[in-house]
Parts: structure tokens; sequence; C-alpha cells
């Protein structure tokens, strides 16, 4: 129980009161102060102050001083009279209770008009800035629409300015080839005139020579008989017998040129040309390979040394790839099942088990070997499942591609027994 303390002073004026109280050797900070307008209370354990006012005072102007272990409270009251006393005389514990009780309540209806006036004073401040915010950016938006409208203006008369010089231009020039066109005209004309004075000349020629030829003809036509007795003698020998190389332009199609559709060969050779560039575009993958490393069965090599190290994960990246390739290699998807294996992915070395079997037919002897890994694997994964009917039926069906294996028999009998309840399932 707080010890209460009694020797306090004070003193009064019309319009204050003024309290001392001891604080006896204890720190500043656990000082625990508490008004209102009828009560007066000074935590700082283990004593307490506690007063009731006979008049209440101004709590909010009212001022407390805290130095040299002392309190100074400067209380002002809110009616201009001298008390009598300074607490309340006479006052029952259950009064004491009421006026702490409504104290604490003023005091707590006082801290929510307060926090209650911050934060509405808050949202003032926080809309103000808002509105200033909006018309800050309503400013530069308008500014940024005026910097536009002077460009696009801009933008517009020079654009004007260029179809004015444009048509200019192209007026110079019609009136250019206008001139240009009366000139030839001129020396057509010109060389019409030329050309028909020279034919009438040739004609005139032409008409003497026929004369003279006519006489000519005449007087040598006496003579063909002669000439011609003349000429059956004198005929030249049969040319001799030769072979001439001809070297043709190597195609793509061996058609002849009569036959071939030149145009649509050279469209569906570029085409072609085109589907295996955008082929290699798809995989970006390629783009850092050589050109021998864009081989699948080289893809599968390095799959396989990187399984034999037991890097999975690069060994799935390498027949991925190459299945982009190829997708018709069953040996891709049975090396990919086996690291999926590996890597407890059970039913992805399903699926590549499965896809392996179909690629795998028809069944032959060379394919063999590969269907019975297939099945075991595909078994396996089931096994792990622990769908162990499924597993059991690829291992009989690899049994049927060889009997005489002995792993595969154990293997098969184990699933058996593990079906029939006659072994833990591990």
């Amino acid at each position: 129980m707080p010890l209460q303390v009694s020797d306090y002073t004070w003193q009064q004026t019309k319009t204050s009161v003024f309290i001392s109280v001891p604080l006896r050797g204890v720190s500043v900070r656990d000082a625990d102060v508490f008004c209102t307008e009828n009560y007066l209370k000074v935590n700082f354990p283990p004593f307490l102050f506690e007063v009731f006012l006979c008049a209440p005072i101004d709590d909010e102007n009212s001022k407390a001083k805290i130095g040299n272990d002392t309190i100074i409270f400067t209380l002002y009251k809110k009616e201009v009279a001298m008390w009598e006393t300074l607490s309340l005389p006479g006052v029952e514990k259950e009064m004491m209770q009421r006026i702490r009780e409504k104290s604490i309540l003023q005091a707590q209806e006082r801290a929510k008009e307060a926090t209650e006036a911050k934060a509405a004073a808050r949202r003032e401040d926080q809309k103000y800035a808002l509105n200033v915010m909006m018309q800050i950016e309503e400013e530069e938006r308008k500014k940024i629409e005026d910097m536009k409208e002077n460009e696009r203006m801009k933008a517009t008369k020079e654009l004007e300015a260029w179809k004015e010089c444009q048509r200019k231009a192209e007026e110079q020039k019609r009136i250019h080839r206008e001139e240009k066109f009366c000139e030839q005209e001129k020396q057509i004309e010109e060389e019409r005139k030329k050309f028909k004075h020279k034919s009438h000349t040739r004609i005139s020629a032409s008409r003497n020579l026929a004369t003279k030829a006519t006489k000519v003809f005449k007087r040598r036509n006496s003579e063909n008989i002669f000439l011609e007795k003349l000429k059956e003698n004198s005929i030249p020998a049969p040319r001799s017998v030769g072979s001439i190389k001809i070297n043709f332009t190597p195609r793509v199609f061996p058609t002849a040129l009569r036959e071939s559709q030149v145009a649509e060969e050279e469209e569906w050779l570029h085409k072609q040309a085109e589907a295996r560039r955008a082929l290699n575009t798809d995989i970006p993958e390629l783009s850092d390979l050589k050109e021998e490393e864009k081989n699948p069965e080289w893809l599968k090599d390095k799959g396989n040394k990187l399984f034999a190290t037991e890097n999975y994960l690069a060994a799935i990246n390498a027949y991925n790839l190459a299945i982009r390739l190829n997708n018709k290699i069953p040996l891709l998807y049975l090396n990919r099942a086996a690291c999926h294996l590996k890597l407890k992915n059970l039913h992805k070395a399903i699926e590549d088990s499965s896809k392996a079997l179909e690629l795998l037919t028809p069944p032959v002897a060379d394919n063999a070997n590969g269907r019975m890994k297939a099945h075991i694997r595909r078994g396996t994964a089931f096994c792990q499942l622990e769908l162990y009917v499924e597993g059991l039926q690829d291992y009989e069906a690899a049994l049927k591609i060889d009997p005489s294996n002995e792993i595969v028999q154990n293997d098969a009998e184990k699933i058996r027994n593990i079906i029939q309840g006659t072994e833990l399932k591990s």
C-alpha cells in the first residue's frame, strides 16, 4: 500500500494556487502526474500524493515543474476567489472513488477528443496536401498539353510549308515537261520533213535502178543455162561426222526444263529454307551450340556421360534438347526414364517408358533389349508407387522377352509375394 505524502505546502492568490510536493529521493522519471479540474495525484512509488480540490481549476493551462527533488504545481482557478482549504473536508471513501472514476473518465474523454482532433487535423492536412498536389499536377498537365499543342501547330505549319514547296516543285516539273514535249514535237516534225525528202529521192533512185536491173537481167538470162551446168559440176563434198558435248546446269528437281515449273520449285525451296531457320530460332538453346553439337545423337551421348557421373538433371536437359530435335528416337525416352527413376520422378519415368515402348514397334529381335529395359523401368516405377499389380505385369512382359534372366525372375517373385501378403512392403 502506498504511503501518503502529508508534508506538502501550498499558497494561493485570487487566481492561482501553488503547491510544492517533495519527492523524497525518488527519480524524476518515476514520478507519474495526473490532474483534472477537481483532482490532483502524483504517484512516485512507494509514495502517493493525492488531493481532492475544493473548487475547479483550469487543468489545461495549469503547469507542473519538477526539479531539486520537488514538484511545484501552478494551478489556475476557474473562479476568482480565495479558498478556505485546499482539499474538500470530510470526503468519504465512496465519494473519493467516484471523484477518481469521474476524473479518469474525463481524462479519457479529453484524450479521445484530442486524438480525434489530431486525426481530423491530419485528414485536413492530407486533404489540403492532396488538393495542392492535384493542382500542381493539373498545372503540369496543362503545361504539357500546351507544349504538345504548340509542337502540333509547329509541325502542321512545317508540313503545310513542305506541301507548298512540293506543289511548286511539281508545277515547275510540269512546265519543264511541257516545254520539253514541245521541243520534242518540233524535232519530230523536222525529222519527218527530212525523212519525206529522203524517201522521195530514194524512190526516184530506185526507179532508175529498176530499169537498169531489167536490162541487165535480160542480158544475163541467156547465160544462166550455162552457169547452172557449171554449178552442178562444182558441188562441195559432205561434212565430216563429229560430236558436241553439252553441259547442263545442275537442278534440284530432275525434270526437263519444258516439263518443270521453275517458279513453283524455287518457291518450294525458299519455304523449306525458311522452315529450317524457324526450327533453329524456336529452340533458343541451339544458339550457344556449335553446328556439330546440334545433332540428337551427339546430345544422347552427352546425356549418357552425364548419367554416368550421376549428374541426372544435366542429363535430362541434354535428352530434352535431343527430343526437341528428333522425337522419334526411343533410346532418348528410355534413358530419360532412367534419370527420372534416380530422381524419384516416378510418373515421368512411367510416361517416358511408355513412349519408348510406342516407338519400339514392331517387336523384333533388334529392339528386344530396349523393350525389356522399358518394361523393367516402368514396372520399377509402378512398384515404388505401390502399384504392384501393374508393376508385375511389366516384369512378366520383360520375362516373355528374356525368360532366362534370373534377376528379373527374382524381382517378379518378390512382387508376387508382396501382392499375396507373404512379405512385408519395404
